[in-house]
């Protein structure tokens, strides 16, 4: 994918907005195109929530993260791509942890782990899911047996 990362340093991003539409009349294809579209095309983060519109019709709350940079980007995708009329965004500050990626050795080969680094202690370890998976597909083995023994490795 396209997307650019934030630095792997502690840091607070004073010029990031959250995006946002409500979507009643769209489907779970497009969706699933679009969050990968945004992703690609520089959203920091997209996530949908079940909501209850007017008339009480169900419906999808799409949000977004981004920079200042990517919002024009941004709201060019949402009113090409979905069915809105509107879009709501608004300025928000971002900190964030230091970040820093080391190698953990299972059986089956090398997993990248992310830690996440806060006033110097690591605060949070998350495999990298990407690896798990080939890692899990190309051994024939669950994928939560994989995480098991990076996880053993991490205590």
């Amino acid at each position: 994918m396209g997307a650019k990362h934030p630095p792997n340093h502690a840091h607070i991003d004073q010029e990031m907005f959250k995006m946002e539409v409500n979507l009643d009349d769209i489907s779970g294809e497009i969706l699933g195109y679009l969050m990968d579209l945004l992703i690609e095309s520089g959203a920091n983060d997209v996530y949908y929530t079940s909501i209850h519109m007017k008339k009480n019709r169900p419906g999808i709350l799409l949000q977004l993260l981004c920079s200042r940079d990517n919002l024009d980007k941004m709201k060019r995708i949402l009113f090409t791509e979905t069915t809105t009329l509107g879009v709501r965004y608004y300025p928000l500050t971002v900190h964030r942890t230091e970040r820093r990626f080391r190698k953990v050795s299972t059986k089956w080969g090398e997993v990248t782990v992310k830690e996440g680094i806060y006033e110097g202690q690591v605060i949070q370890c998350s495999p990298e899911y990407e690896e798990c998976k080939k890692i899990a597909e190309d051994h024939k083995v669950p994928l939560k047996k994989v995480y098991e023994q990076v996880w053993k490795q991490l205590t």
